[in-house]
Order: structure tokens, then C-alpha cells, then sequence
């Protein structure tokens, strides 16, 4: 603890350190270390830092574990440890960590670029499946930031949320970006219905809501950019019936939470949630009901043209595809928030058009990738583990694939008895097999024995603790291709 008092980071000590974590303020010395697979922070010093740390006295100094009670004391006193809110001035990718281990990566990746990291990026449902919690998920993220010593600002953000308890509990914890899934209040009805069929639903509208509607958009022309917009009779009543109700849900909560929050919060809307890709008109009409509600949102994320499915990339035509972009960023910036781009792991090919359309005024999500990466060096360093989770994926895969949009075929994945190990890591280069062990991982997470052991779950984590750096090293480099590809 004395060479920690004199600026030693490094030593016998029998733990490895993170240097870039050293920290002085107001007499208390702090730096982050590992033993065996579990990481500590080391205090020494005196005053106020040093006393609300909570931690085993020892040298005279303090060992000190990643509870978060000790969270809040590092957000209390060191500022770049708290999550913060970007607007819509700088690019922002949301990096989802399933595990609570890939920020340190993630940070390494992005420092330096003209970007900002949320690193905090996780739905109610992947806590289900990974069994986390929200202030779990904050706290890892925080603890990464103090572990690399990264100053630039990152976000947390309470993804696809749609109960209203969630959302409160969300902005309470000191979430900073809330995604709202407009998903249970958007239609997806109305686009299988006969002209008849929607004439006749169109009339059950309230009629005050149909002629603020048709007073506001019938027959007229809107531009964004050069492009123009016109609202026929049947658009209008489509649209109207598909995201009526959303729209009015958006209203209420901003106006009930986001408003309230007594700080500022990054707004997103998801309205990617439907059968059919966003058409640009219905875009506008949304944006417009926003705007002149005076509900200001960071971002938007409509559904595009072709497939966005989990791990790999674009599926369609991009052509098309560049098409509608451009119509969408030039809504975007009309009204002043991002375009926001959703299952946006793995896809290589529209990044450039992205960059290109958005001129950076773009969020994109990522999340099972960093899964899949974790995956792939379980697979280099314990062939075993990694043999046992395939075999494991392909038993349980069409239970997984009730909850995801995949075309995966499993029948074209090459047989683990036909593969090496040495070229188990290839797997995650084959789309199907990305699939499989993408829309797999919460069971995966979760399996048990007989004895309820996990089966996969401790020593998936322990090869990871184990090959920390080469994690990092590979998340680099796989999340580091999409900042290239996004022009950052």
C-alpha cells in the first residue's frame, strides 16, 4: 500500500494490475487489480474517497471489492464514472455486454474516435435470460471506466423498454437513454386488410382524432430535403390506424418521465417493430406529430428495407436499401434527431451508407456480437467448453428460435466430429453456425445439471477471466471493423 501511496502501479504483489486505472483525489490512491478471477480495487490514503470505500483493511490501505455500494462512491468522486446523456451532436453506438466483460474492449476500441460508447445497453429481456440485474449492469460498465481510465463520456441505456415500471425504474437507477419499443401500441393488422375491411376500422377511429388527422395531412405535400411526401386517403388511414396509438404513447411518456427526470435524457424511438419496413411517409407523419407536440427525441429507429437478423449482415437489396436511407436521414435531420439502426451487429455492407446518408448523425445498436467474440475464444482456448455449448445449441435450437427472425440452416453447418480444434474459431466465421450460437446464448447461460450446477456458465467465465486480454484484443478488432466501415 506504500508504493500504491507513491505511484507504483505495478509490482510483486501476486495480482495483476490495471495502470490505467491509478487514481489520486483528495489523499486517497486507487488503483484496480485481479486475483485469480476476481477484481478488487486497492485504496490507500486518507479523507472522505478513501473512508466511504467499504473494503477489507489490510497494509494500511484497504482491499476493496466491485460492490455497488463502492460504485456509488466512485460516481460520488470521480465524475467520469458516471454515465451521461450525448444528444444528437456526436455518433453514438450502443455496445450491449451480456456478460459484464466487454467494456474494458469496448473502451479500448473507441478511445480516441470521433464517437461515444453507451456501454450500459441491455432490454428486460436479456436480463432474464443472463439472470442480471440493471444496477448490474451499470456497475460493470462503471468499473470498466474506472479500469481503463477512459474520460470521454459514455451512456446506460434502458433498451426497448415498454412498461412503464421499467421505464421508471430505468431513469431511477440514473439510466441515461431510454429506447422506447412502441412495438404493443403499434397495429400490424391494418397492412393485411382489404380496402373494406380498412375503410370500415378507419371509422371506429375517434372522430376528432380522424379530422385533426385529415385536416393535418389529407392530400397535401410535406418535403424533407428534396424529397416530397403526400398523405392519399388510404395512406392517411393507415397510418393513422398503425401509429395512432403509438404516437399518443410516445406523448405520455415523455411528457410523464423523460420531462420529470430532472436531468437530460437521450429519447429514442423504436417504431422498428413492424411487419411491413417504415415507409418514409409514415416517418415524417411521426416525426411531424413529435415535433409539433413538442416532444424531443435523440434519436428514431424505423424498420428498413431487407433483413437486419441477429449476427451477420444485410440481407437485401442495397440499392434499394441506400434509397430509403436517404429519405429517412434527410427526415432525421429535418427534425433534428438521429437515425437510429437496430441489429446492427455484423452488418458490414450498409455501414458505409450509413455514414455516408447521416453524415454521422446516426446511433447504431450492437449487442450479441460482443456474445458471439466471447464465444470465439472460448473456442480457440477450451475446445471442450466451446464443443459441449455447439452440441448444446443444436439440441435446443428451435426452442430458441421461437423468440428470433432467422434463416438459419442447420444443416449446412459443418459437423463437430468433421472440425479440429484448432479450427473450432472458424465456426464464428460461418453465418449459420453465428445463428446457432447467437439466438442460443440465454440457454446456454442458463443450463443446469441435475445437481442445478451450471453446466456451461462458471468456467465460460473462467476461460474468459482467463484470456482477458486476447477478449479485448478481439472485440477490437471485430468492433473496431464497424467504427472503420461507419467512418470513425
Amino acid at each position: 500500500m506504500e508504493g500504491l501511496k507513491k505511484g507504483e502501479t505495478t509490482g510483486d504483489w501476486g495480482v495483476k494490475s490495471y495502470p490505467g486505472s491509478y487514481t489520486t483525489l483528495d489523499g486517497a490512491a486507487l488503483l484496480m487489480v485481479k486475483h485469480g478471477d476476481e477484481k478488487f480495487i486497492l485504496a490507500a490514503g486518507e479523507g472522505a474517497f478513501y473512508e466511504e470505500l467499504n473494503g477489507r483493511e489490510e497494509d494500511g490501505g484497504k482491499i476493496c471489492p466491485l460492490t455497488h455500494e463502492n460504485r456509488l462512491v466512485l460516481n460520488k468522486y470521480l465524475l467520469y464514472t458516471v454515465p451521461r446523456a450525448f444528444g444528437t451532436g456526436i455518433s453514438t453506438i450502443g455496445l450491449g455486454d451480456r456478460l459484464g466483460l466487454a467494456s474494458p474492449g469496448h473502451i479500448q476500441t473507441v478511445r480516441g474516435r470521433d464517437i461515444r460508447p453507451i456501454l450500459a445497453q441491455q432490454s428486460i429481456r436479456e436480463l432474464t435470460l443472463t439472470g442480471r440485474d440493471y444496477n448490474q449492469v451499470v456497475d460493470a460498465a462503471c468499473f470498466a471506466v474506472f479500469q481503463e481510465g477512459y474520460k470521454d463520456g459514455f451512456g446506460a441505456d434502458g433498451d426497448h423498454l415498454k412498461v412503464e415500471a421499467d421505464i421508471k425504474m430505468s431513469l431511477d437507477m440514473g439510466f441515461t437513454m431510454l429506447t422506447l419499443d412502441c412495438s404493443e401500441k403499434i397495429d400490424n393488422t391494418i397492412e393485411g386488410l382489404s380496402d373494406e375491411e380498412l375503410a370500415a376500422k378507419y371509422l371506429t377511429v375517434p372522430e376528432e382524432r380522424r379530422s385533426y388527422y385529415e385536416k393535418k395531412y389529407l392530400d397535401l405535400e410535406f418535403e424533407a430535403k428534396e424529397h416530397r411526401l403526400t398523405f392519399d386517403k388510404k395512406s392517411l388511414m393507415k397510418n393513422v390506424l398503425i401509429y395512432g396509438e403509438a404516437i399518443e404513447f410516445m406523448v405520455h411518456i415523455y411528457v410523464t418521465y423523460i420531462v420529470n427526470a430532472g436531468r437530460v435524457v437521450d429519447f429514442e424511438i423504436s417504431i422498428d417493430e413492424t411487419e411491413t419496413p417504415t415507409d418514409p411517409a409514415s416517418h415524417y407523419l411521426v416525426a411531424k406529430e413529435l415535433y409539433d407536440r413538442e416532444v424531443s427525441i435523440h434519436s428514431m429507429a424505423p424498420r428498413f428495407c431487407g433483413e437486419f437478423q441477429k449476427g451477420i449482415d444485410y440481407i437485401g437489396d442495397l440499392e434499394q436499401f441506400e434509397k430509403e436511407l436517404e429519405v429517412h436521414a434527410a427526415i432525421a435531420d429535418q427534425f433534428g434527431y438521429k437515425l437510429s439502426i437496430h441489429s446492427g451487429s455484423d452488418k458490414f455492407s450498409v455501414f458505409p451508407l450509413v455514414a455516408k446518408h447521416t453524415t454521422g448523425r446516426f446511433h447504431v445498436k450492437t449487442a450479441g456480437t460482443n456474445w458471439l467474440e466471447a464465444v470465439r475464444i472460448v473456442a480457440k482456448f477450451n475446445p471442450q467448453l466451446y464443443r459441449r455449448m455447439h452440441a448444446y445449441a443444436l439440441e435446443h435450437f428451435l426452442e430458441a428460435k421461437a423468440y428470433y427472425h432467422v434463416t438459419t440452416d442447420i444443416a449446412a453447418i459443418k459437423p463437430l466430429d468433421q472440425t479440429g480444434d484448432s479450427d473450432l474459431h472458424t465456426y464464428m466465421d460461418d453465418n449459420n453456425a453465428r445463428q446457432l450460437l447467437h439466438i442460443t446464448y440465454g440457454l446456454l447461460l442458463q443450463a443446469k445439471d441435475e445437481a442445478g450446477e451450471p453446466l456451461f456458465k462458471t468456467e465460460f467465465f473462467h476461460t474468459l477471466s482467463e484470456h482477458e486480454d486476447q477478449y479485448d484484443a478481439a472485440l477490437a478488432a471485430h468492433i473496431g471493423k464497424h467504427l472503420r466501415l461507419l467512418n470513425k
